[in-house]
C-alpha cells in the first residue's frame, strides 16, 4: 500500500476512490478525473433511481463504464464493487479520521442538502433530519455503522487483486500532496 508520498508506478487510467459516507470521495474523484484524464462517473447517480430505489439498470451501466480506456468513479456498492476491482488499475483511500473530519463534513453536507433542498440523483432528496432518529439506514447512522468497513475491506482487495496499486491518504493535506505530487507527476510524465 501506498503512502502520499510515493511514486506511482505509471499514470493511472481506471481510479477507484474509497472510503466511508462524507469522506469526501466524489469531490476526489472528480479531481483525479481532471488531473488523469478520463471521465468520472458518479457512482450514486446510476445506483439511485426515483425513491431511493435502486436501478435495475445499476450493475449493466457498470459493466458499460469499466469498459472505458480510462474512468474514475467511486467504490461503492457490494454487487459492483468485484466488477470495479477487477478493471481498476488504482484505488485511492481517502481514510480520514472520521470523528474529527469525516463525521463533521456529512452531518455540514446533511444539513445544507436538507435546508437548500437540493435535488441529488433522480428527484431525490436528503430525508428530514428527524428522521436519523427512527431510520436506521438514515446516511449519518449509516456512516457511523459502516466506518470501519474499509480497514478489512482494503486489504483484504489488495490480496484479492494483486494488479491494484492501493493509495491510502490518511489527512487532507495529504491528498493535497498526493494530487499535486505523484498524480501529477506521473501524468505529466507520461506526457512529456
Amino acid at each position: 500500500m501506498l503512502s502520499h508520498k510515493d511514486p506511482l508506478p505509471h499514470p493511472p487510467k481506471r481510479v477507484l476512490v474509497a472510503g466511508v459516507s462524507g469522506v469526501g470521495k466524489t469531490m476526489l474523484a472528480g479531481r483525479i478525473a481532471a488531473i488523469a484524464g478520463g471521465s468520472h462517473t458518479e457512482i450514486d447517480a446510476i445506483f439511485h433511481g426515483p425513491g431511493w430505489t435502486p436501478r435495475p439498470e445499476f450493475l449493466a451501466d457498470v459493466r458499460s463504464l469499466v469498459k472505458a480506456d480510462s474512468w474514475t468513479t467511486e467504490w461503492q456498492y457490494d454487487a459492483a464493487r468485484p466488477l470495479l476491482a477487477e478493471s481498476a488499475d488504482l484505488l485511492v483511500w481517502l481514510d480520514l479520521p472520521f470523528v474529527r473530519v469525516t463525521f463533521p463534513r456529512l452531518l455540514r453536507r446533511t444539513i445544507r442538502r436538507r435546508w437548500r433542498r437540493e435535488e441529488l440523483w433522480n428527484g431525490n432528496r436528503e430525508a428530514p433530519l428527524w428522521t436519523v432518529f427512527t431510520d436506521r439506514d438514515h446516511i449519518l447512522r449509516w456512516a457511523i455503522r459502516i466506518r470501519r468497513k474499509y480497514t478489512a475491506a482494503v486489504p483484504r482487495l489488495i490480496h484479492d487483486y494483486p494488479h491494484l496499486i492501493v493509495v491510502r491518504l490518511v489527512s487532507q493535506q495529504d491528498a493535497e500532496k498526493w494530487l499535486a505530487g505523484p498524480l501529477l507527476g506521473s501524468v505529466n510524465a507520461c506526457r512529456s
